[in-house]
C-alpha cells in the first residue's frame, strides 16, 4: 500500500537543473533509502516532499492526497539534531506539540509514554549537552515522530556517529519502525549502510539528479550481524557499485 509518492518531480534554480523528472514511492512500514553522492539532488528532493520547496513540475502525494508545497504533513530530520539546548530533553520531544498550539502540560502527557518506546526513560528532565551522541539521536528522532506520526523523512540522520553507535541505532531504529508502523525514507552515501537497513534504494545519479536504478533487497530484516560478510551483501554492494 502506497503510503508516499512523488510524481515526476523536476527542479531547477537559476537555470541550473537539479532534479529530473523524479519519480518514487514509499509503502507503508518500509524503509527506502535514496542512494547517491554528494551534492547530487538527495537534499533538495527532501525539501520538495517536506513542503519546503516547490518543484517547478511534479506531485507529492501522501495516502493519495496531493500535499506538494504544503509542509506540516510530513516530518524532516536533518543530519545534526539540532535540539535545542537551553530546553530539557522532554521539552524538545514535545516541541512540534507546543508550536502547534498545545499546552505544554498536554504535551508532555502526550510524549511521555513514548520515552520508554525510544530507548530515552530517565532523560526527560537532561539537557542535550547530558546526553551522548546515540542518545541525541534518538531524542532526535523522537521529536521528528511527534511532528508526524506516518511518514518520516531521515537525512544521513546517523553519519556522525562511530561504527558501532551507528550499527547500534540501526537495529535500535528498525525495532521502533517496526512497533509504531512509521515509513521512512532515508538518505544516505553509505552504500553499506543502505543495504543493511532498507528494503528497497533508489539510485540517484548524474546532473541533473535522475532516478537511474531501483534494487530490493531480499534478505528478510532483522539482518543478521554476520550479513554484511556474505556473499549476497557483496553481490548487491557489487551491483550498486556498477550503477553509480
Amino acid at each position: 500500500m502506497e503510503k508516499l509518492e512523488v510524481k515526476n518531480v523536476s527542479k531547477s534554480f537559476d537555470g541550473k537543473p537539479i532534479l529530473d523528472d523524479i519519480s518514487i514511492e514509499l509503502n507503508k512500514g518500509e524503509l527506502v533509502c535514496l542512494l547517491g553522492i554528494s551534492g547530487g539532488g538527495k537534499t533538495t528532493l527532501f525539501n520538495i516532499i517536506s513542503g519546503l520547496l516547490s518543484p517547478d513540475c511534479g506531485q507529492v502525494l501522501l495516502d493519495g492526497k496531493d500535499v506538494t508545497n504544503q509542509p506540516g504533513h510530513i516530518s524532516y530530520m536533518l543530519q545534526k539534531d539540532l535540539l535545542l539546548p537551553y530546553r530539557t530533553i522532554e521539552d524538545n520531544a514535545a516541541l512540534p506539540l507546543l508550536l502547534k498550539g498545545v499546552k505544554k502540560k498536554s504535551a508532555r502527557a502526550q510524549v511521555s509514554p513514548l520515552f520508554e518506546q525510544f530507548g530515552l526513560e530517565g532523560t526527560q528532565k537532561k539537557y542535550p549537552s547530558q546526553l551522548s551522541g546515540g542518545m541525541r539521536q534518538r531524542a532526535a528522532l523522537l521529536r521528528t515522530y511527534m511532528f508526524s506520526k506516518d511518514v518520516a523523512l531521515l537525512d544521513e540522520p546517523f553519519s556522525a556517529l562511530d561504527t558501532l553507535t551507528k550499527s547500534s541505532m540501526h537495529k535500535w531504529y528498525l525495532n521502533v519502525m517496526d512497533k509504531i508502523q512509521l515509513s521512512t525514507l532515508f538518505i544516505t552515501h553509505d552504500i553499506d549502510e543502505a543495504i543493511l537497513i532498507s528494503d528497497r534504494i533508489y539510485l540517484l545519479s548524474g546532473s541533473p539528479g535522475k532516478i537511474t536504478a531501483e534494487i530490493v533487497i531480499k534478505e528478510p530484516k532483522p539482518r543478521q550481524d554476520s550479513f554484511n560478510l556474505t556473499a549476497e551483501f557483496l553481490e548487491y554492494k557489487r551491483k550498486i557499485l556498477s550503477l553509480l
